[in-house]
């Protein structure tokens, strides 16, 4: 969702998420990348070596869902309601709630991905429910308001404002509506030495860097899902962090 932290092969984004049921994508340079890289040509050059992600969504995020699910509109009804996915990469969490009624609006930073991410719609048969539209969500996200807004994994080894991100990202929910921030926690279980640079708040430092007057704070709590392999094959589980607020005022 907006920039990367990596757990092993995991690369979470500033400008975009790092799509749970991730592929072992052998891109360890993103570690040791120089913090002052462009954001932009940071993630063109981590999707242009090929796809990354399974292109299923989060298991966090439709776990969430399917526990709690949102009705904003009667049953049947399409779309079922409007969805905001910022840092959407090749757009597994879009296609997802596309997929379940939802009228989305998908954002990253990398063209390449997006172009990826429109191109697995229209081969669902989906791509009149998801806009894909290009920004930097450290300067700005598309106007207007949604049901929903998701976000997942905003972690980077290059500048990310997050709490900026995330605050934009409340003002972007509806009256009624509802924001979901997943993140990681911990690396995989099977890595020994996680990278030294990860910043991984917690749901409690989630919550508190937020202005929550007219808030209910749903869910702060973590979770544990399935990782990506280790370079050997090796499968294992991470726990990330799920943070669900609903918009009252």
């Amino acid at each position: 969702m907006n920039e990367a932290a990596a757990h092993g092969d995991t690369a979470g984004h500033g400008n975009h998420a790092d799509h749970g049921d991730q592929r072992s994508s052998g891109r360890h340079w993103i570690h040791d990348v120089d913090p002052a890289t462009d954001p932009t040509e940071l993630w063109e050059r981590f999707y242009a070596e090929g796809e990354p992600w399974s292109g299923r969504a989060n298991p966090a995020l439709v776990d969430e869902l399917a526990e709690r699910p949102i009705v904003v509109r009667p049953a049947g009804s399409i779309p079922s309601g409007t969805a905001l996915d910022l840092g959407c990469g090749t757009g597994g969490d879009a296609i997802w709630l596309a997929g379940q009624g939802w009228q989305v609006d998908a954002v990253d930073i990398s063209p390449t991905a997006l172009a990826r991410g429109a191109a697995a719609a229209q081969a669902l048969g989906l791509g009149e429910r998801i806009c894909w539209s290009c920004h930097n969500l450290d300067t700005d996200v598309p106007a207007g308001s949604w049901d929903l807004v998701t976000t997942a994994y905003l972690h980077s080894p290059v500048r990310l404002d997050r709490e900026q991100i995330l605050r934009r990202a409340a003002a972007a929910v509806a009256a009624g509506g509802t924001l979901i921030i997943i993140g990681h926690l911990g690396a995989p279980s099977w890595m020994t030495e996680p990278p030294a640079h990860l910043d991984l708040p917690t749901p409690e430092e989630i919550v508190a860097s937020l202005d929550l007057a007219g808030w209910t704070v749903v869910a702060a709590r973590a979770v544990v899902v399935p990782s990506v392999a280790s370079p050997e094959g090796v499968p294992g589980t991470r726990t990330d962090s799920v943070v669900r607020l609903q918009r009252t005022g």
